[in-house]
């Protein structure tokens, strides 16, 4: 029952009671209107294992589905957020990538922000996940959508290859830093392919050693150096692998003030980092926003949101 990570802002309920929450689930949906403050209530206040236990004593004490109860109950981002709460983190990851890929355009903030910043672990169990449910493979649906170079990056991401020691080769280290400026910076064009087998393939501490051996060599940092050569959407695949290897949680607060600042907001976005991290680093990501920014992430979602859905995403935040 356990929580998936230890600095999740949702943890364990005490004294937790499917049966309780089911029946105050079936009270807020009775009648006309829904009393959205029990769903919050029960809903961003447990974790996901505990949400399946109470899907399924739904299911047993009412023979029917609780995400499609909600579901015809609820609307708009609100019932986005509340849909999202009750699927595994890798479902959740699948169904999120399947709607960035199906449609008339291709999210490819999506496709990047899920694909760059999850283990390899994670990766497979999304994969299986994604042929079990939609009966396609993920890697063909992104070769579908996708193309060039940006395509091939995220078809290495989804082998899921990542050397994921933690050892350090120096030479290796220098001779990769030294083939990444050769391929970029240092000639007329960019040989992405190098790029690619570097950022890729090679672990956290390996790729660390790189940066700062790019900076001696090159005189810049990485992250420059890939907005000099790259554009569009390879060049933001590439800044996020950079950044999530060197602070996966600064990633995340980047990505969630983005998608507040300014006119509008991106609620996919902002729905798809505030579901899937609530229970894993939410309290990092808070951290690094507030160091960031200057401003807490819970300042921002109050003064970027408004209703229910600002109301269910406050929770998850859990406070200033």
């Amino acid at each position: 029952m356990a929580a998936i990570g230890n600095r999740g802002t949702v943890t364990e309920a005490a004294g937790f009671d499917p049966e309780a929450d089911v029946q105050r689930l079936r009270g807020a949906m009775k009648g006309a209107g829904t009393d959205e403050a029990a769903v919050i209530e029960v809903l961003a206040h447990r974790t996901i294992a505990q949400r399946q236990r109470v899907k399924e004593a739904y299911k047993q004490a009412v023979g029917k589905d609780l995400a499609e109860d909600l579901s015809s109950e609820l609307s708009g981002n609100f019932r986005s957020v509340v849909l999202g709460l009750l699927m595994l983190a890798p479902v959740y990851d699948a169904y999120e990538l399947r709607n960035a890929i199906k449609g008339a355009g291709t999210e490819e903030a999506c496709l990047i922000d899920v694909l760059a910043s999850r283990s390899n672990a994670e990766i497979q169990t999304i994969n299986a996940f994604y042929k079990k449910e939609y009966e396609k493979s993920l890697e063909d649906d992104v070769c579908g959508d996708t193309s060039g170079m940006f395509q091939r990056v995220l078809v290495s991401l989804l082998t899921a290859g990542r050397d994921e020691s933690d050892k350090v080769d120096e030479a290796q280290a220098v001779l990769d830093a030294k083939e990444i400026y050769e391929a970029g910076e240092a000639r007329w064009g960019t040989d992405e392919v190098k790029f690619l087998t570097v950022l890729c393939v090679r672990n956290r501490n390996h790729l660390l050693r790189v940066f700062e051996e790019y900076q001696k060599i090159s005189g810049r940092d990485i992250e420059e150096s890939i907005k000099r050569e790259m554009s569009g959407s390879l060049e933001d695949v590439f800044l996020a692998i950079v950044k999530c290897i060197r602070n996966k949680q600064a990633f995340f607060a980047e990505r969630l003030y983005k998608s507040m600042k300014g006119l509008g907001t991106t609620d996919s976005v902002l729905i798809r980092i505030m579901v899937a991290r609530a229970e894993i680093d939410m309290l990092d990501i808070k951290a690094q926003f507030l160091k960031m920014y200057g401003k807490t992430l819970y300042s921002f979602i109050k003064g970027d949101t408004s209703g229910d859905y600002r109301k269910i995403l406050l929770e998850l935040c859990g406070g200033e």
